[in-house]
C-alpha cells in the first residue's frame, strides 16, 4: 500500500491520490532505524559558508657556492636552484567544519651546493564538499563581514566551482624557486657572486560557499513543520518548537532504501515574503535550493487557502532564480490532523498543478507516500542524466 492514513478522510479525496501516486514500478521500501533516536535534541550547526585566507608557499632561495676540487680549486659556481612553493588546492569532502580559516603552502627548499637543487613543496590540498562555489574576495574584508553581511553585498566575483567529483581547484600558487648562481655562469661571467630569491607564493581572500547540501531541499514558510517532518522521515533531530524561526541553520537528515539507497533531505530555515530580496536572509536560504534535485514545498494545511503559500513560494523560488520553479516539486500538505485540514485541502487541489501528498508529521500519517515519492523522483533523474550521457 502507497497510504497509510491515520486521519478520518473522504473516500473519494483519498481515491483520487491513490490513482495519482498508483503506478506499476515496483517501488523499494524505506528503511527503518533499528536503533532508537536520542531523547534530547542535539544541534548540530551545519557550517555553510567559510572566510579562508590562503598563502602558496614561497620559492626556495637559490645557492651561491664555488666548486672547489684538489685539482682545480676554481672550478666555477655550483650553487643550485631552490625549490618551488607548494600550491593550495580544494578537493572534496564532507562538509567546511573542518576547513582552517588561515591556509599556508609550505615553502620550497633552499638550494644547496654541488649543483644540488632544493626540495620543491608539497602541494597542500584541502577537502571540501562537491558543490562548492569558490569567491574571492578584496583583501579588506574579514571573518566577521562574512558572519555579518550576504556574499552579494560584498563584491566578490567566483572563480572555482567544484560541482563534480574530484575537480580540484588551485587557489594560491606557489613561488617558483630562485636560481643559484650556476644558472648565471656564461663566458663574461666566470665567478657569478649572485643567485635569486625566491618568488612569494601567492595570497587572497576566499569564501568558500556549499550550495548542494542534500538531494531534497524542505522549503516553506515558518511554523509548516518541516523539521516535524524532517524528524519523522528520517534520524535527524533537528529542535522543535511551537514559534517562528526555530530553524536557523540548515538540518539535513538521511532516508535509507531497502536497495542500500540513501537520499539527504535538508530542513531549511523558513521564508518570509519577499525573501527574494534578501527579507530575512533569505537569499542565504534560498541558495541551497540551486541544487537539489527536487523541491518539496511545505504548507500548512490548516491555515486557509493553502494554495497561496505554496504559489508565494513557487513566486519566491522563481524571482530568485527563474529555472528554479520548472524542476521537479512536490506539494506536502502538512499537519492533516487538525481541524479544517480536510477542506482546505479539497479546495487547494482546484488551483494546484504540481502533485500533493496530505500528511500529518505529529502524527506520522501518510509518510510511507513521501518517501516512496522522493525515490520515484530520485531515480527518474538519475535515468534522465543517463539517457544525457548516453
Amino acid at each position: 500500500m502507497i497510504f497509510q492514513c491515520r486521519y478520518l478522510c473522504h473516500h473519494n479525496l483519498l481515491n483520487k491520490f491513490l490513482a495519482q501516486y498508483s503506478t506499476s514500478e515496483s517501488f523499494v521500501y524505506a528503511l527503518r532505524s533499528t536503533k532508537p533516536k536520542s531523547a534530547r535534541v542535539k544541534v548540530q550547526n551545519f557550517v555553510d559558508v567559510k572566510f579562508v585566507k590562503a598563502f602558496g608557499g614561497n620559492g626556495g632561495d637559490g645557492a651561491i657556492s664555488f666548486l672547489r676540487l684538489w685539482c682545480n680549486p676554481n672550478a666555477g659556481p655550483d650553487g643550485g636552484d631552490g625549490g618551488n612553493g607548494g600550491h593550495v588546492a580544494c578537493l572534496k569532502v564532507k562538509d567546511l567544519s573542518a576547513v582552517p580559516t588561515v591556509i599556508k603552502g609550505e615553502d620550497g627548499k633552499r638550494g644547496q651546493p654541488k649543483n644540488c637543487y632544493g626540495r620543491s613543496a608539497e602541494h597542500l590540498i584541502v577537502k571540501v564538499p562537491v558543490g562548492t562555489v569558490i569567491h574571492r574576495l578584496h583583501n579588506d574584508i574579514t571573518a566577521k563581514d562574512i558572519e555579518s553581511k550576504p556574499l552579494w553585498y560584498l563584491g566578490g566575483s567566483v572563480v572555482g566551482d567544484l560541482s563534480e567529483d574530484g575537480e580540484i581547484f588551485v587557489g594560491a600558487r606557489g613561488g617558483a624557486g630562485g636560481h643559484g648562481n650556476a644558472f648565471f655562469l656564461k663566458d663574461s661571467l666566470k665567478a657569478p657572486q649572485i643567485a635569486e630569491l625566491g618568488a612569494k607564493g601567492e595570497e587572497g581572500n576566499f569564501a568558500l560557499e556549499i550550495r548542494c547540501i542534500s538531494h531534497f531541499g524542505l522549503i516553506g514558510f515558518p511554523n509548516a513543520g518541516k523539521s516535524t517532518l524532517l524528524r519523522a522521515i528520517t534520524r535527524a533531530r533537528p529542535k522543535v518548537a511551537p514559534y517562528p524561526f526555530t530553524t536557523l541553520k540548515p538540518h539535513l537528515g538521511i532516508v535509507k532504501y531497502s536497495d542500500h539507497e540513501q537520499l539527504s533531505v535538508a530542513d531549511l530555515p523558513g521564508l518570509l515574503p519577499g525573501a527574494h530580496k534578501d527579507r530575512g536572509l533569505g537569499l542565504s536560504f534560498l541558495r541551497h535550493a540551486e541544487r537539489c534535485i527536487a523541491l518539496l514545498l511545505v504548507v500548512d494545511a490548516s491555515y486557509a487557502c493553502p494554495w497561496e503559500q505554496a504559489e508565494q513560494l513557487l513566486f519566491e523560488l522563481k524571482q530568485f532564480d527563474p529555472h528554479l520553479p520548472s524542476r521537479s516539486c512536490l506539494l506536502i500538505a502538512n499537519k492533516m490532523d487538525l481541524p479544517n485540514a480536510k477542506e482546505n485541502l479539497e479546495e487547494a487541489l482546484k488551483h494546484l498543478k504540481i502533485p500533493v501528498i496530505p500528511v500529518s508529521a505529529k502524527m506520522g500519517s501518510n509518510l510511507s507516500s513521501v518517501v516512496n515519492e522522493i525515490r520515484r523522483i530520485y531515480d527518474k533523474n538519475v535515468r534522465e542524466e543517463e539517457n544525457e550521457v548516453e
